[in-house]
């Protein structure tokens, strides 16, 4: 896995519910998004990186699943100028296994929203999904 040279940014987005614990939620996202910096809100968690590296455990993911089609469909459906995100089952993270959820209500405790801002963000996406 060569991950390509590109200046980035990868947020990480989920709410805390009443009834969650926060330390765990942090987990969630440590267990799929590799050396994040995180920042806890009110009710929500938010994760930064500057390193594509963070994105190993999903890239890993994706080729050993074989399932490239389904994440080049939503980077693909939500890329916005340099930009663009997908969802993660916030559950799944918790239990160390990657989930893409192509709504936010697949994730039942909400999901984990990943944005991806690059100035090449076309060879970001190639890289995660080739």
């Amino acid at each position: 896995m060569e991950i390509p040279d590109v200046a980035c940014r990868i947020d990480a987005y989920c709410s805390i519910n009443p009834s969650e614990d926060p330390q765990k939620v942090e987990q969630a996202i440590s267990n799929v998004l590799l050396e994040m910096d995180f920042k806890f809100n009110k009710d929500s968690l938010m994760a930064t990186s500057k390193n594509l590296e963070c994105l190993s455990r999903i890239y890993e993911t994706i080729h050993a699943k074989k399932i490239k089609n389904a994440y080049r469909l939503q980077l693909k459906q939500n890329l916005l100028g340099d930009s663009t995100w997908f969802y993660l089952n916030k559950q799944a993270a918790f239990a160390n296994s990657i989930a893409l959820c192509g709504e936010a209500e697949e994730s039942p405790l909400g999901p984990i929203k990943v944005i991806i801002n690059a100035k090449n963000i076309e060879r970001v996406i190639e890289w995660l999904v080739t």
